[in-house]
């Protein structure tokens, strides 16, 4: 399946008065390869191994797999994992007729927080908030692959 998802810097912390959800994640990764990513995590009472394959030219669009696992073995498969274990919160929020996914992280990585968004189409019009700020789209640093590598407080 293809995601198409747009990517945004976070200017306020005002979209938890809209959050209609969080959950707090913890993700891991087998395989860090700038041609796919092999993701492991755990939200809430869930576990979930994606692959990832290598984002189009804008950074808007790459295949996605994903399936679901129990706690138990991802809680096993994240003892394999690189170095750099991801912590966050992860806000949902209505916007229209789309939900921004909010991730505010943890550890070495506090202080960042990015929004996305899922889209049908790389061209689709999206309602954007106030407190959604610059866009980060295809800038590598800002995946979570690399954030396990290159910590936001490195930067």
């Amino acid at each position: 399946m293809i995601e198409i998802e747009r990517k945004f810097l976070v200017k306020s912390t005002d979209f938890k008065n809209e959050a209609t959800s969080q959950e707090n994640i913890s993700q891991g990764f087998l395989n860090t390869h700038p041609e796919r990513t092999v993701r492991v995590r755990i939200k809430g009472d869930m576990g979930f191994l994606t692959v990832k394959g290598i984002s189009n030219t804008s950074g808007t669009s790459r295949y996605e797999w994903e399936k679901e696992i129990s706690v138990s073995e991802a809680q096993e498969l994240m003892l394999l994992c690189e170095k750099g274990v991801l912590e966050k919160t992860r806000y949902l929020i209505n916007s229209g007729a789309h939900i921004f996914e909010v991730d505010q992280f943890y550890g070495e990585n506090e202080g960042l927080i990015v929004a996305e968004i899922e889209l049908l189409n790389e061209n689709e019009d999206f309602e954007k908030p106030d407190w959604l700020g610059e866009e980060v789209t295809g800038d590598i640093k800002y995946y979570n692959s690399q954030l396990s590598k290159n910590p936001f407080s490195k930067w």
